[in-house]
């Protein structure tokens, strides 16, 4: 997709700021990056999908590129719940009824918790590295200490020390992590140059950090998403069409996906791509694509 001036939509909470091809066509997908990416990530799918005929909208999650808070007074909250509801509200402000999700990393924690909560508005999801909605209740137990090595960033983010390095250092930082968590992508340096200034929203070291921070208790979350978090808490199941892609090569830690597959009750796909890290839509394009191409024949 051709970086263009994006669109916005008016949600309850945020102006979301998105990009998009075939916007009069019947069936929708939409696409949602992680951190610290952005819809760049997806510059290669969108093309394959807009071929099908299909209507793709990518979004900028809150605190990335042009989306911005309507509300000087609404919380920087970054936690899971909010993520969820913006996806819904977005398809809300655009008139989406349903559609075909797919993401990665917060993205792909987006795309299962509409999935999970609000399941009449997704009708496939393609997840990156399965069942992505947190235990809350779970984050202080300890994973393997070589797990726990690649989450240095997280602890990072839990002090005033590493707020003050996200605000000052953020590219660096962000390539960094871009560069450890995908080790065989060659082209990792050269494309975070192309998604950088998305870094550079105002908000985007409050939201980033709330969201390290809410994850481990640190940090309360904003009352307003509360209902989802309840929700989220009883660990429900995903039934909606599904296909879950695991990388072999992501540099960051964690069981295989292919564990979660008790979290998916209905139609379900786990495909395993070798070499590619946790930048998946980016830098295996093609298993993406046609990941969120077969998702809607798992409907039946």
């Amino acid at each position: 997709m051709t970086p263009a001036t994006p669109l916005i939509a008016r949600t309850p909470v945020l102006d979301i700021a998105y990009e998009s091809v075939n916007d009069s066509a019947a069936e929708a997908v939409i696409l949602l990056h992680g951190f610290p990416y952005d819809v760049r990530a997806f510059d290669a799918v969108v093309p394959a999908l807009a071929a099908r005929g299909l209507r793709v909208v990518v979004p900028y999650l809150r605190g990335f590129g042009a989306t911005a808070f309507r509300s000087r007074e609404t919380p920087r909250s970054g936690q899971q719940a909010a993520l969820g509801r913006d996806l819904i509200d977005l398809m809300d402000a655009l008139k989406i009824e349903n559609a075909v999700v797919g993401g990665y990393d917060w993205g792909g924690r987006a795309a299962c918790i509409a999935a999970a909560i609000f399941p009449e508005r997704v009708i496939g999801l393609v997840s990156v590295d399965g069942y992505n909605i947190q235990n809350l209740a779970s984050a202080g137990e300890p994973d393997p200490p070589a797990w726990e090595s690649t989450y240095w960033y997280q602890y990072y983010f839990q002090t005033e020390r590493g707020r003050r390095g996200l605000e000052l250092n953020r590219d660096e930082l962000c390539e960094l992590l871009w560069r450890s968590w995908s080790p065989t992508w060659t082209d990792a340096a050269a494309a975070f140059q192309h998604s950088s200034a998305s870094l550079h929203n105002p908000d985007f070291v409050d939201v980033v950090i709330h969201s390290y921070r809410h994850r481990m208790g640190a940090a309360p979350g904003d009352p307003r998403y509360q209902g989802i978090e309840d929700l989220l808490a009883a660990s429900p199941k995903i039934a909606v069409p599904t296909i879950v892609l695991e990388c072999t090569a992501d540099g960051i830690g964690g069981p295989s996906a292919s564990e979660d597959a008790p979290m998916f009750v209905g139609p379900f796909q786990h495909r395993l791509i070798e070499g590619v890290g946790h930048n998946v839509p980016q830098e295996a394009p093609e298993a993406f694509s046609r990941a969120i191409l077969d998702v809607r024949a798992l409907r039946g």
